[in-house]
């Protein structure tokens, strides 16, 4: 779930209503005491709701799955340290450095998760385990336009001019691609300016800049747009609506997203916190996340992919997925949106 991105400046205009918040959240989930775990709302919330809440329930703890975008959930417990709406939080990278740049989180003891050993040992951090990984890539209509090799075809191909939407530094998918669309035509992944100069040598590209991939989604659905960055989910399920959509590993590697569980520094319940984060990855629970609508790769060592997920991503192919240098991106994205948008509004 690589939505929009909360930055520091952000915290202090949000943090007056939201400790209010979050201190009425933690009273209004007191009536249910046990694990409050932050989850993607959605198919995430639904998915977590129904194959975690059990198993979590039957290691002697009760768990409250609360919907919450990442850039919510990190708002909201800066606003209220001492009293964190949350025991757990879910997170992807660029969140993930916010919250420990903040002193959010806290690092875990590997030995209360008995199944941690069955993670590969890729999705063991310090702040967690790593429950599933976003793939990016390109997605497109092959009704419409030819498989492109690599974001430089969508700038050097002229199949691709006036088809292909992009959004702007807010989100997560469109900033990964940004970073190595900066590695093709700069000096590296902190090299935008490259990337600003071939949206300005190519205004054709800005025709269809918009606010989201939810709104990409839609436009592709309609037919007004060929093109846009994407995961893996994003495009199965476009044909799961019946839709034809295809997925492009970019040649120079497909950017990605690991999705990590985190144990929420001052949690009022952390030994149901390593319940949960041992429920989330087991065999049984993994097995069944991969399945639709959510669809998730599986961290767990011990689950084979089912055909579905195979199709866009293999085990073996993980090992050659980018990911982006967040701490340097975080330092650099303020900026960065600024400049482009200034780009898309002239």
């Amino acid at each position: 779930m690589t939505g929009p991105m909360l930055t520091r400046r952000h915290f202090g205009a949000l943090a007056g209503g939201l400790a209010t918040a979050g201190l009425l959240r933690r009273a209004a989930f007191a009536a249910n005491p046990g694990v409050v775990a932050a989850t993607f709302p959605g198919a995430w919330e639904d998915a977590y709701r129904t194959v975690l809440t059990p198993m979590v329930k039957a290691a002697g703890f009760d768990l409250t799955v609360a919907p919450s975008m990442a850039q919510d959930q990190l708002a909201k417990v800066m606003a209220s340290r001492s009293h964190p709406a949350y025991d757990s939080l879910l997170m992807s990278p660029g969140q993930t450095a916010v919250a420990t740049e903040n002193d959010l989180i806290q690092k875990i003891d590997p030995s209360k998760i008995p199944n941690w050993s069955q993670l590969d040992p890729s999705f063991q951090t310090e702040w967690g385990p790593t429950v599933t990984v976003e793939v990016n890539g390109i997605a497109y209509n092959p009704d419409l336009v030819p498989a492109p090799k690599g974001y430089k075809d969508l700038f050097t191909n002229p199949a691709y001019a006036g088809k292909v939407s992009w959004t702007g530094f807010e989100s997560n998918t469109a900033v990964m691609a940004y970073t190595q669309i900066a590695k093709i035509f700069g000096t590296g992944p902190d090299d935008m300016d490259a990337v600003f100069k071939l949206f300005k040598d190519h205004p054709e590209s800005l025709s269809a800049v918009v606010d989201s991939t939810n709104h990409q989604m839609s436009m592709y659905q309609q037919g007004d747009i060929a093109v846009f960055m994407c995961s893996t989910n994003n495009v199965a399920h476009l044909k799961s609506l019946g839709l034809k959509a295809e997925f492009v590993h970019p040649e120079t590697g497909s950017p990605a997203a690991p999705v990590y569980l985190h144990l929420t520094k001052g949690a009022a319940d952390p030994d149901g916190v390593y319940a949960y984060m041992n429920a989330a990855i087991s065999k049984p629970a993994q097995e069944a996340l991969q399945q639709p609508p959510t669809e998730m790769f599986p961290t767990n060592m011990g689950v084979d992919l089912t055909p579905s997920i195979a199709a866009y991503i293999t085990k073996a192919q993980v090992k050659t997925l980018v990911y982006p240098d967040w701490v340097s991106i975080n330092k650099n994205r303020g900026a960065w949106t600024k400049s482009f948008d200034a780009i898309v509004a002239k």
